[in-house]
């Protein structure tokens, strides 16, 4: 058996639960029978998003139409002022963030203004691990404009089926390169990258440069504003706790404000100017701009409470929680489970690991399955990840112990094997 240099008992986790002071935290949410481990997949409910969701419903209810400008949380504003409470997460000043769209709306609305092939900068990087959505809507931005995505959008190859070295990304930023779009934090093996050196990497070589920050935004700093980067989207739902559907976020730095989006609506106009109904529009000078129609206050609702937590707790004490969790969730597998066919995917440097732990086994499938029915909930990614996330709001070190040991008891007691190996419609 593998040495371990941390006590291996309950009682140490419990020990550690006790130190921690974002443990109070845990109490604003809604927890689970099950342990809840797939926060990097969807937050759970906090009660106080639960509350901003009703009281969005009881301003409809009590002021009907005149909701849009009068009440506690003014609906006509309603987008700003939650980019304002954002902007903290992505080091951004409050007018460079806007709450609107969807991940997919946003990058279709960012791409459609900074991809402007023209002359030899016609190609776009990516990655070959992005998330397929990324690379969907690349695909249409650069069909669009007549080209062949297979020729212009270029896939960074991974040396190792897990991870993206950097160096490559670098070497591929040549004159023929218009834009790279990037995700912070790659889904499947919980890589960080480092997004200062890339953005500066890019501009070196006159190339925009935009990042995706769905499996970062809320659990890792970001200096979105201070490193110079052009845009950013991400969702609200998994660790900034928005609930399902809720509507995502953008970022788009002040040095391309007064640009006019790629794609535009009545939403992109000047506030003072939108009700004048005029056919010339006068673009926002903020992110604003970014927006298209009517905000979905239902789906927007939950962040008002949601991003109040996130007001009281710096993000980087959240960060410092997290990393804690998952080296102690790291140094356990390490121990508890040799010899059992896991291997853990993610890099094990603080500076490049992201929010959640991925661990590969090639029965993957059948042991997240055994897993649920004993009353742990991971994440399955194909073709062979478990995705582990304790969130530092709301789980513990006592949490991260109780997975290890369910895992090995499923393992030695071979659990899975009563379960058939294919993955459910929705992972």
């Amino acid at each position: 058996m593998a040495q371990s240099s941390i006590p291996l008992s309950k009682n140490y986790a419990q020990q550690l639960d006790a130190q921690d002071e974002l443990a109070k935290y845990r109490e604003e949410f809604y927890l689970l029978p099950s342990m809840y481990l797939d926060g990097n997949s969807l937050g759970l409910m906090s009660k106080r998003a639960e509350k901003s969701l009703q009281d969005i419903l009881q301003s409809w209810k009590e002021l009907g139409i005149d909701g849009w400008t009068t009440g506690e949380h003014p609906w006509f504003f309603l987008s700003e002022k939650l980019g304002e409470m954002s902007a903290a997460l992505v080091g951004a000043e409050p007018e460079e963030v806007i709450v609107t769209g969807s991940t997919t709306v946003n990058l279709h609305q960012l791409a459609a203004t900074f991809y402007q092939p023209k002359g030899k900068r016609t190609k776009i990087i990516a990655t070959e691990l992005d998330f397929p959505t990324d690379i969907y809507a690349l695909q249409s931005q650069i069909k669009l404009h007549g080209l062949d995505a297979e020729e212009e959008l270029i896939r960074i190859a991974s040396r190792d089926g897990r991870l993206i070295e950097e160096e490559d990304i670098i070497a591929a930023m040549t004159e023929e390169v218009a834009l790279v779009i990037l995700p912070t934090v790659f889904y499947r093996s919980g890589q960080l990258l480092d997004m200062e050196r890339l953005t500066k990497a890019a501009h070196e070589k006159g190339i925009l440069i935009g990042f995706d920050g769905c499996h970062s935004v809320g659990a890792i700093p970001h200096e979105f504003s201070k490193w110079g980067v052009d845009f950013a989207y991400w969702c609200n739902y998994k660790y900034v706790n928005g609930g399902p559907g809720c509507v995502g976020s953008l970022y788009v730095n002040r040095k391309h404000f007064g640009r006019v989006p790629g794609l535009t609506g009545w939403f992109s106009s000047k506030k003072d100017k939108q009700f004048a109904m005029e056919h010339t529009l006068d673009v926002c000078e903020t992110a604003g701009a970014y927006q298209l129609g009517t905000p979905h206050l239902l789906s927007v609702a939950p962040l008002i409470g949601s991003l109040a937590m996130f007001q009281e707790v710096p993000i980087e004490k959240l960060r410092e929680k997290s990393l804690k969790l998952t080296r102690y969730m790291m140094d356990l597998i390490e121990v508890e489970l040799a010899g059992m066919g896991f291997s853990v995917a993610n890099p094990q440097e603080d500076e490049r690991r992201g929010g959640h732990v991925s661990l590969e086994h090639a029965e993957a499938v059948r042991i997240c399955k055994a897993l649920k029915e004993s009353g742990v909930i991971p994440d399955f990614r194909a073709p062979n990840i478990i995705r582990l996330a304790p969130v530092a709001f709301y789980n513990t070190y006592t949490d991260v112990w109780e997975c290890v040991q369910v895992l090995k008891a499923i393992m030695q007691e071979k659990r899975y094997e009563k379960f058939e190996n294919r993955p459910g419609v929705v992972a």
